[in-house]
């Protein structure tokens, strides 16, 4: 089987075709994970926004919805750094189970195969902590980058200034001290280039009993697979990434421009909540599917798709994805005993 690289539209098309196959299965998904996930996040800013209010009689007002009564600015902010951490848990949890449910589906559903609400949900037993784990991994690693960058800038700033006698206020020690920071914006680009498919490995592959698909390993078969799929995979997350951000600051945006004390109460901020929760919702799910499709083109570009095909099915028909996006193309894949 020969195939040039699919692009951004060609993903996003077999993505749709996927989802709109088994919408009433993803529905559900996105209502129980992805829509709790949107709407915390475009309304956890306006919380926190009213615990750190001086006014007392706002903050006694809101927080009485949630059993908690004081006015006393320590309390508040005590009470700010529990829920700040209640809800990095919820967006925790919660993420990994949309990642592990929702990649399932998607997985099984590019094959064609029936895709089921319980099953997807099971899946989440097996694939819940090696993602966490390999979340806590990824966490280290980028860490230890931001570390070693950190580091750097300090020696190089120090070096500037006692050595060669730089002002700290000169423009030219300011952008030259930049150049780091702009080094580990390309770095952290370039990770999500390569680690794009480690939640899909991790997912896809931890059926196997001889597969170790958690760790480390999901980042190097990772780099492996996007080989020659780096435009694509860096298109992929610009667009979702840049498609969120206008939905997320334009929300925050609007919730500001409400103001007054009882602004959060108010139906045009209710409403502008529920339309961009429902489109970030959307937005999320459309990129899990994408990243699930992207991996299944890597597999079929490595050889590795056609294989497990042959393995698993006798002279059946899967949909793949081509670079015109527009002209499904059936793949009859036989082999002999």
């Amino acid at each position: 089987m020969s195939t040039t690289n699919p692009n951004l539209w060609t993903i996003l098309s077999e993505s749709k075709r996927i989802i709109k196959a088994h919408s009433r299965h993803f529905l559900a998904l996105s209502v129980i994970f992805l829509l709790p996930i949107s709407f915390s996040v475009l309304v956890f800013p306006t919380l926190q926004q009213l615990l750190l209010l001086h006014d007392d009689t706002v903050a006694k007002s809101f927080l009485s919805h949630i059993h908690t009564s004081t006015s006393d600015q320590r309390r508040r902010r005590q009470t700010l750094i529990i829920l700040s951490i209640s809800y990095a848990v919820f967006a925790l949890v919660f993420s990994l189970c949309a990642v592990a449910s929702i990649t399932y589906s998607v997985f099984h559903g590019f094959y064609g195969r029936p895709v089921k609400l319980v099953s997807s949900l099971y899946s989440i037993l097996h694939s819940f902590f090696p993602l966490l784990i390999t979340t806590l991994v990824c966490q280290l690693l980028v860490s230890a980058l931001v570390a070693l960058f950190a580091s750097s800038l300090f020696l190089l700033v120090k070096l500037l200034h006692n050595i060669l006698g730089f002002d700290y206020s000169s423009p030219f020690f300011v952008s030259f001290s930049l150049l780091p920071f702009i080094g580990l914006l390309l770095s952290l680009l370039y990770l999500q280039v390569i680690w794009a498919l480690v939640s899909v490995i991790v997912v896809s592959e931890q059926q196997s009993p001889s597969c170790w698909a958690w760790g480390v390993r999901p980042f190097k078969r990772s780099a492996h697979l996007i080989k020659g799929f780096q435009s694509v995979a860096l298109s992929i997350y610009l667009y979702f990434a840049i498609c969120a951000g206008i939905l997320i600051l334009s929300s925050w945006g609007l919730a500001a421009a409400f103001g007054g004390t009882d602004g959060w109460k108010s139906w045009a901020f209710v409403l502008q909540i529920v339309v961009t929760s429902a489109l970030l919702t959307l937005l999320i799910l459309y990129l899990a599917a994408a990243n699930t499709v992207l991996y299944m083109c890597c597999k079929a570009t490595h050889g590795e798709l056609a294989m497990e095909i042959a393995e698993e099915f006798a002279r059946e028909y899967v949909r793949l994805p081509f670079d015109d996006g527009k002209v499904p193309h059936l793949v009859s894949v036989v082999y002999t005993t």
